[in-house]
């Protein structure tokens, strides 16, 4: 499925090139292998229908099962290059992300791939659309709605990436912000906030704690469906929008005016919503 690498804007191709990414030929390749892909666990708000030995246990070479429904979009668990393996067996559709580090992360049984093979992506981009539907184009041998995750070390091996998460420390989770102390909203914090927003309200950008107009589009959409924001969803915040958040902050110990002018408190309030293990 070569081709162009849609979902680029000129934000992306600026932060990926200060990060090692380099322009080579019209396309994008991984200028630095050392380069981190800032792993993390995109699936972490979900259940397991199926763990890492319960695959072994019946003759598997190892993987993660995470229940969903056809058409979820994919996150990856971390940046780098994309490989679409279009009927992978009993994995069905498969896409491979190839970090720079030498790892490389599988999910397979997709409904579709949305990338084109070469495409340089961050933690968090979209990189796919879940499948594994019996019988449907792409589900190889899945017998209802999941995705498959596992990871391949430089050997060749299959790892169980919560493991591999879990040596970087963590178990993958994001740290608790803390902007719920000192009201000053920074990377972790937006971090979670993107997390939050990718499980809750659509977000499909990378989790790199750096807000931009999608982030704050997201967070427009979750704000109107539960506290009260009424303006344009177009990713340009405003005293609107800060007065939506405050409405939030307030259900977290914020006592001020709901004036749309974000102060420490504010922060804090929204932060102590965000400091919930459920957005880890």
């Amino acid at each position: 499925m070569a081709g162009p690498t849609p979902g680029f804007s000129r934000r992306t191709l600026f932060r990926g090139t200060a990060a090692g990414i380099a322009v080579v030929g019209g396309g994008l390749a991984v200028a630095t292998p050392a380069h981190a892909s800032n792993f993390y666990n995109p699936f972490a708000g979900r259940p397991i229908s199926d763990g890492w030995q319960a695959h072994l246990n019946r003759g598997s070479l190892g993987g993660i099962d995470y229940p969903m429904p056809v058409g979820t979009n994919l996150p990856a668990c971390g940046g780098g290059s994309i490989q679409n393996i279009p009927n992978n067996g009993t994995g069905g559709h498969t896409v491979t992300i190839h970090h720079p580090n030498g790892y490389r992360s599988q999910y397979m049984h997709l409904s579709a791939f949305v990338l084109g093979n070469g495409a340089v992506v961050g933690a968090g981009v979209v990189v796919g659309r879940s499948g594994g539907a019996a019988g449907a184009p792409g589900s190889g041998s899945s017998t209802g709605p999941h995705v498959h995750w596992h990871m391949i070390n430089p050997s060749g091996q299959r790892i169980n990436p919560l493991d591999y998460l879990a040596g970087l420390g963590g178990g993958g989770r994001l740290p608790k912000t803390s902007t719920a102390q000192d009201g000053i909203p920074g990377t972790i914090f937006w971090k979670r906030a993107q997390n939050w927003l990718r499980i809750e309200a659509g977000y499909t950008g990378p989790i790199d704690g750096v807000p931009g107009v999608n982030t704050y589009a997201a967070m427009q959409r979750e704000l109107r469906d539960h506290h009260g924001y009424t303006g344009p969803i177009d990713g340009v915040p405003g005293p609107n929008t800060w007065a939506a958040l405050q409405r939030l902050a307030a259900r977290y110990g914020y006592t001020g005016p709901i004036d749309g002018v974000m102060g420490p408190n504010s922060w804090r309030g929204v932060a102590r919503f965000l400091n919930e293990d459920r957005w880890d």
